[in-house]
């Protein structure tokens, strides 16, 4: 027999998204591509404004949207239910300086 379970998933973006819809409540609804499938998010207008903070005062950045899989509302595509974000700022690594070749 079969134990219950919840599957949650995990989103990491690092761009603001530039199709969004907002609906009467001011929730913005966007999609992201995630390979064969895309998730559709509707967020709150604070977690929005979170989400926008960050873009315009970090150079680099990336969110993490989590939520459970919900029921797909196109072909290929799901809605992300209950979403929560979470922003991060980071510094991108600088790229190692190549070393001479060794003479011998």
């Amino acid at each position: 027999m079969p134990i219950p379970g919840k599957l949650e998933v995990t989103i990491k973006i690092n761009r603001l998204p530039t199709e969004v819809s907002t609906d009467k409540n001011g929730w913005k609804a966007f999609q992201i591509e995630l390979g064969k499938r895309s998730a559709l998010v509707r967020l709150r207008p604070r977690m929005w404004t979170r989400l926008e903070g960050a873009a315009a005062a970090h150079p680099a950045w990336v969110a993490v949207l989590t939520g459970q899989m919900g029921e797909d509302v196109q072909k290929g595509v799901f809605e992300l239910l209950q979403p929560n974000l979470q922003v991060f700022e980071y510094k991108p690594r600088e790229a190692a300086p190549a070393e001479p070749p060794a003479e011998g």
